[in-house]
């Protein structure tokens, strides 16, 4: 899978870096080149540590908002499926019947005054007997972090020595992202945790010589939670909780369906008894489909269910706009010239890019024109990758290119602006789009309920025909600026996302 051995790094530490990539099947978000992918991963598989991309940085404080900044649905466009249980929407965080130590954590450690909508929802289900399994899809932006992590840390005993809660995430990006909610909610409960990612080289100890995990709560990618397991390493008698954030791109066909599965099973056998919760900020209804049987197989226990309506999966913080542009260079030039000379006064921008090879020359091409500017993606180290996120999430650099590596699940507060340089589509039919991809994409601006505005790039018949389908889809409002060179109408268009 994506990772490839076991690190660990302790409740105090930061996140431990990973060691050189391993060879990567055709995973989401990250594809290496349009034309031929394939050929390309066949190369990468054998050479992937030469990649030589040099790389800035960037950064910004990534301070948690009090819920009232959080994206809060209205009641109305909330399904919730319950059976036979009875649940009260939790008003107060008092009401959960949470330790003084939580919180604690909540008001003090995460400045919180009381629970989003979705939180006062979702909490009841996940934190009352006899903790039914939960389904929860809901918009980003909306607290699901918070309902997750808060569960993890409700249901550990803090005297047992043992993992008793696990969270699997698709990117090591998202799980240390995770961890550090989870430590600042959690800092004045004693509980331990422990990130599951690959070492860096300089770091690493045969998996054999490692001792048995301790630790309470264990948060990382699939690959390294199977082979701790698979080794004796991991115990999973004790669990009590397991979590799947963005549970679509886990059990989707395309994601990390058969590990996923794999430790799911597990889990079952050693701890029938143990709740799962699977979050995402999407479900398509294949996805959902199969996560509901999964759900009734496997774990056979009665389970809830929340979905926002697939109609109220908006956008509305987040301005949409798009810009047809003659050429390849006219997109570069928009970017430039219009979009960042004025954003530069709005907060920080994400571009993302379709292929690895399109952030690259991107890049390039703006480094050349003196922009400072980072470039994220999977091919890189994962120690640079580290070092890529904190840097921008401390503010060092305004602008970063990415992959799809950072459209889910990425909180970044200040970032307002999101270019698309390609409009994202589907891998087994690139005439269609990928819809839930777009939506987490522009999903990166206007984080809790900010103002935002996102900047749909257009050189292509096809592009033009794929913008169509997202219209459609989402029954979006997106202007068009024209003329693309126009600075008057990029300057108009962020007076009307409420930026300038």
């Amino acid at each position: 899978m994506a990772d490839n051995e076991s690190s660990a790094s302790s409740t105090t530490a930061s996140a431990a870096p990973e060691s050189s990539n391993p060879p990567e099947t055709k995973r989401w978000a990250d594809v290496a080149e349009e034309a031929d992918a394939e050929a390309e991963a066949e190369a990468e598989a054998n050479a992937k540590a030469e990649t030589d991309v040099s790389l800035d940085s960037l950064v910004i404080d990534e301070s948690k908002p009090s819920p009232t900044e959080l994206t809060n649905p209205d009641d109305s466009s909330i399904s919730v499926t319950s059976g036979d249980t009875p649940y009260t929407s939790a008003t107060r965080f008092e009401e959960l019947n949470l330790s003084p130590e939580l919180l604690k954590g909540l008001y003090v450690g995460m400045k919180f005054e009381k629970p989003s909508k979705i939180q006062a929802i979702s909490l009841p289900m996940i934190l009352t007997p006899p903790y039914k399994n939960l389904i929860a899809q809901a918009h980003n932006g909306s607290g699901k972090t918070t309902c997750f992590v808060l569960g993890m840390l409700s249901r550990v005993d803090p005297k047992l020595l043992a993992p008793q809660a696990l969270c699997i995430c698709p990117t090591r990006e998202l799980a240390m992202q995770n961890m550090e909610v989870l430590l600042k909610m959690g800092q004045y409960t004693g509980i331990t945790s422990e990130l599951a990612l690959p070492p860096d080289q300089a770091s690493y100890i045969p998996i054999q010589k490692r001792p048995p995990i301790t630790a309470q709560v264990i948060i990382g990618t699939p690959g390294t939670i199977s082979k701790w397991w698979q080794h004796k390493k991991l115990s999973l008698s004790q669990m009590k909780i397991l979590v799947f954030d963005e549970a679509d791109h886990m059990l989707a066909m395309s994601g990390f369906r058969d590990e996923s599965v794999r430790i799911m099973k597990g889990i079952t056998k050693a701890s029938p008894s143990c709740q799962v919760l699977l979050f995402s900020a999407t479900f398509d209804d294949a996805v959902r489909a199969f996560v509901s049987k999964i759900v009734e197989e496997i774990f056979v226990n009665d389970y809830n269910q929340m979905f926002v309506k697939k109609e109220d999966l908006s956008l509305d913080s987040v301005k949409q706009y798009k810009v047809h542009c003659p050429d390849e260079l006219s997109k570069i030039m928009v970017i430039k010239d219009r979009i960042l000379e004025l954003g530069e006064k709005v907060g920080q921008t994400i571009i993302f890019t379709s292929s690895r090879n399109n952030a690259a020359m991107l890049h390039q091409s703006l480094v050349s024109l003196g922009y400072e500017v980072t470039t994220i993606q999977g091919a890189l180290k994962q120690e640079q990758r580290d070092k890529i996120i904190k840097e921008f999430k401390d503010g060092l650099t305004q602008v970063l290119i990415s992959t799809d590596l950072l459209a889910r699940g990425f909180d970044q507060k200040q970032v307002n602006l999101v270019i698309n340089f390609d409009l994202p589509v589907r891998y087994d039919n690139r005439s269609e789009p990928d819809y839930e991809v777009y939506l987490h994409r522009v999903g990166r601006a206007g984080r809790f309920g900010r103002k935002g505005a996102a900047f749909n790039l257009l050189c292509h018949d096809r592009d033009d025909m794929i913008m169509d389908k997202i219209v459609k889809h989402f029954n979006a409002q997106i202007t068009e600026v024209a003329p693309w060179n126009s600075e008057k109408e990029f300057e108009v268009a962020l007076q009307n996302a409420g930026l300038l």
